[in-house]
């Protein structure tokens, strides 16, 4: 019967992702992310008690919370958590319109995660249509600021996650395969600012303290930070220094380096190694600021049961759900350190994430639509 009722929501999950779509929602747009979020809030409400947390410098978040009154009390509620703002500025709709080539489906922020919120909104009516039981509660968040390292939601995803049960992630698969998410890497952000002492380049560059030779020391010696044997990679990724007057010693510098690891072990290896930076030349100051904005999702073993569980419902489905690892982050990095089971890559199949071919596989988000109402039906 499910299966049949999901099938049969194949148009109308094609056309809730159009319309989310259509509503363009860049990251730092408040306007434009409230207009989404009202729409949305058309959509949620009649599902459940929908709460809406004002945002005053983004969009507003959103949190929905479907009862199960036939379910033990207690049954502590499953998470759910979704994004609604993308990468993409906006006006790219204009030019990038959504667009139907048979199975697959292209727009600007279908894939992620667009898709997946027209997915739980189709399985979350299927639960009312086909009056399922629900073992537990389920809370759904979606976000708006995830694309921007979550800068706002962090509190209100830990503190909903401290509650939950588990967590299922609904940003999209690993590409190859359709993999479930199982291990993300966490992401650092390091920041290393030199002051020297500013000089007449021709007269007397004796007198100064070169910024930039003292920023080149300091990037060739954090590149060596990196170990690949535990997959840790330090990128320096943004550089500048000196000014226009190329007849001047240059007084300060600085630059930007991006940090993943596996690992939280590697994590505190990286920030005490940065604390520890010393300046090179005599006269030089060097200052390190950032940190770890999303720490490391680990395979902790309540993870792992869940991830068995959910292949093994999977299974009944005919699916074949692979594990598999990324190296971006998610929302998911935030409750899988705080000990809670959490499953990410639940969302729509498919590829290009903040790419121009940005697509989804319509035959497959159905697939996994049934898998999630699965999910919720019976975890």
């Amino acid at each position: 019967m499910s299966h049949a009722y999901i099938a049969s929501q194949r148009d109308e999950l094609l056309a809730l992702a159009r319309v989310l779509v259509e509503c363009e929602s860049p990251s730092l747009d408040k306007v434009r992310c409230d207009a989404l979020a009202d729409r949305l809030a058309t959509y949620l409400a009649p599902l459940g008690k929908l709460e809406r947390v004002a945002n005053p410098t983004g969009g507003d978040h959103l949190c929905l919370r479907v009862p199960a009154p036939y379910a033990p009390a207690e049954a502590r509620p499953a998470l759910l958590l979704c994004h609604y703002d993308t990468v993409w500025p906006a006006g790219v709709l204009a030019a990038r319109p959504v667009r139907v080539e048979g199975n697959t489906i292209f727009g600007p922020g279908i894939y992620d995660m667009k898709a997946s919120i027209a997915m739980v909104t189709v399985a979350l009516r299927a639960v009312q249509a086909l009056q399922l039981q629900l073992p537990r509660p389920i809370n759904v968040l979606i976000t708006s600021d995830e694309e921007i390292g979550s800068p706002t939601s962090r509190e209100l995803i830990e503190a909903e996650a401290r509650h939950a049960a588990h967590v299922l992630v609904l940003e999209p698969p690993v590409e190859q395969g359709h993999l479930l998410k199982t291990a993300r890497k966490g992401v650092g952000l390091f920041k290393l600012a030199i002051t020297g002492r500013a000089a007449h380049a021709g007269v007397e560059p004796e007198k100064g303290v070169n910024a930039l030779i003292e920023l080149a020391h300091q990037m060739l010696a954090i590149s060596q930070l990196a170990d690949a044997s535990q997959g840790t990679s330090v990128s320096v990724s943004f550089a500048q220094g000196g000014s226009n007057s190329f007849n001047v010693i240059p007084a300060t510098a600085h630059c930007v380096a991006d940090v993943r690891v596996w690992s939280r072990a590697e994590a505190e290896r990286l920030e005490a190694a940065f604390a520890s930076l010393q300046p090179v030349l005599p006269g030089a100051t060097l200052s390190v600021s950032g940190g770890f904005n999303r720490p490391p999702m680990e395979a902790i073993p309540v993870s792992r049961e869940l991830y068995a569980r959910v292949q093994a419902l999977g299974a009944e489905l005919g699916l074949t759900l692979g594990e598999g690892a990324t190296g971006g982050a998610s929302d998911g990095n935030f409750t899988a350190v705080l000990g809670i089971a959490t499953l990410d890559g639940l969302g729509a199949p498919g590829q290009g994430a903040h790419a121009l071919h940005e697509q989804i596989d319509l035959a497959a988000t159905v697939e996994r639509t049934e898998l999630l109402l699965a999910l919720l039906s019976r975890l």
